[in-house]
């Protein structure tokens, strides 16, 4: 695999993962309408999207399982196909009571695990995830996404990766619905 499939693959797996992060783990006893909004993103979520940057677009499809876990936790499962590499995520999504906010976990084949907190705002959830990874060479490359739970029907993810040392730039946005 290329080091821009690799990083494509992770810029995938984190379409599918942070969308769950915005439901993960942490407190027991969560308030109940955080609860119940976490809950109406339980179902089956599909989306689709291109990688663009670096002179090409590369089409992928990804399909999102959203369950009803233990303690008020919300659990996913995802994949995500490109032309050349099939990305798997899974995680857990929770409200925190004690803290007043929205904590995921994720993890995926494609070695990226991270986690994310959520702002909810007028029936929004959103999250920020911002990284940073070496490449194989040991070069910077800054990994961001942004998720955006919607509405109870609405799924939105955008990724950016920037390879400092070429300043080439990779994004992606895929909307994602039931």
């Amino acid at each position: 695999m290329t080091m821009r499939s690799k990083f494509a693959a992770k810029i995938v797996a984190m379409t599918v993962a942070l969308p769950m992060l915005a439901m993960s783990p942490i407190a027991a006893s969560a308030a109940e309408a955080e609860l119940a909004l976490l809950g109406s993103y339980v179902g089956s979520w599909r989306g689709e999207g291109a990688l663009t940057g670096g002179g090409r677009n590369e089409p992928f499809r990804c399909r999102l399982t959203v369950a009803t876990g233990n303690q008020g936790k919300i659990n996913y499962s995802g994949r995500c196909t490109l032309v050349n590499a099939t990305l798997s995520i899974s995680g857990t999504i929770a409200y925190n009571d004690a803290t007043q906010q929205y904590e995921a976990a994720m993890s995926s084949n494609a070695g990226y695990t991270g986690l994310a907190v959520g702002q909810q705002n007028q029936g929004r959830i959103s999250f920020d995830l911002k990284e940073r990874q070496k490449d194989r060479t040991g070069s910077d490359v800054r990994i961001g996404s942004k998720i955006l739970l919607e509405g109870n029907d609405s799924i939105t993810v955008d990724f950016e990766v920037e390879f400092n040392d070429s300043g080439e730039v990779l994004t992606a946005s895929v909307p994602f619905s039931q």
